[in-house]
């Protein structure tokens, strides 16, 4: 549990113009969709899904890395890794287990004709969009045990995008849905309360040291 005072304290160390930019992003925010990345080989393609993360207001991105354990290229992800937390898994297996306890659906994305259209995707309860591999996409593992699979359309003779530009589309689409809708898709502020504190910490320098002076007091 948050310790609510040692929040103001270290909030006291933020600028005004900071801490009215942490309370604007946070209402954008959302725990309501979650992304997966499976195995991506290429490091720059994660990197370009946290920042898209950021910028379409989704706090946690999953990480599965059963093949290719990958950092984060800070340059790509231009500081957004800051701001979206990053869940990492050794296998699909592990991620979409703890997903389904905490209440989400899985779906794949797939362009296989039965799949649903973004537009008609039904985003009434908590979705995890799991995206796979360059090359050969998600693994049959996740596939089977998806509950829905969608799908972006597109009329050319190729039937795949980047991941990147994949999911920059996806949660553009999902989240203007969301904002759209009558679902109750923002942050509870409980989850609230401990994001203001993670953002907190990492941005004030030697902020570590400055905990352990305010508990010692």
């Amino acid at each position: 549990m948050i310790n609510e005072k040692l929040l103001h304290y270290l909030q006291d160390y933020l600028t005004p113009r900071r801490k009215a930019l942490f309370e604007k992003v946070l209402t954008e925010r959302t725990n309501h969709i979650t992304l997966v990345c499976q195995d991506v080989y290429q490091l720059h393609n994660t990197s370009a899904v946290v920042r898209s993360c950021d910028v379409f207001g989704i706090q946690n991105l999953h990480v599965i890395e059963e093949k290719f354990p990958r950092r984060i290229d800070k340059e790509i992800a231009m500081g957004a890794q800051k701001w979206v937390d990053i869940n990492r898994y050794n296998s699909a297996r592990e991620c979409i287990s703890s997903l389904r306890e905490k209440g989400y659906r899985i779906v794949a994305t797939s362009p296989h004709h039965d799949s649903h259209l973004l537009d008609d995707f039904d985003i009434s309860s908590p979705a995890a969009i799991f995206f796979g591999t360059e090359k050969e996409g998600l693994s049959d593992e996740v596939l089977e045990q998806a509950d829905a699979t969608v799908k972006i359309p597109m009329v050319g003779f190729t039937e795949s995008l980047n991941i990147s530009v994949a999911a920059a589309i996806t949660l553009h689409v999902l989240t203007q849905k969301l904002k759209k809708s009558d679902v109750d898709w923002r942050l509870s502020e409980e989850e609230k309360v401990q994001i203001r504190m993670d953002w907190t910490r990492k941005t004030i320098k030697n902020s570590d040291q400055i905990i352990e002076r305010f508990l010692n007091q």
